[in-house]
């Protein structure tokens, strides 16, 4: 998919919060969130492929960062 997955929200920060204020965090919307119905003929990754991207389809395909170690892991 196109679309970017990652969107981010600004929180409400009090006058009071006792600790240091987190100004914009972000989320993940996973790409199945836009697909309504399986279409037919969607192409496919190769099953070692897809065994290692744990998907059969590319358009499922979401990449992500890891928040332990701030990795990013890709389909290389």
């Amino acid at each position: 998919m196109e679309d970017n997955q990652v969107r981010e929200w600004h929180p409400f920060i009090g006058p009071f919060d006792p600790c240091p204020p987190v100004r914009v965090k972000t989320y993940v919307v996973p790409p199945n969130q836009f697909i309504t119905f399986q279409p037919m003929n969607l192409p496919q990754f190769s099953p070692a492929e897809a065994l290692r991207l744990g998907t059969l389809w590319p358009s499922l395909y979401s990449n992500y960062t890891s928040k332990r170690r701030g990795e990013v892991v890709t389909d290389e």
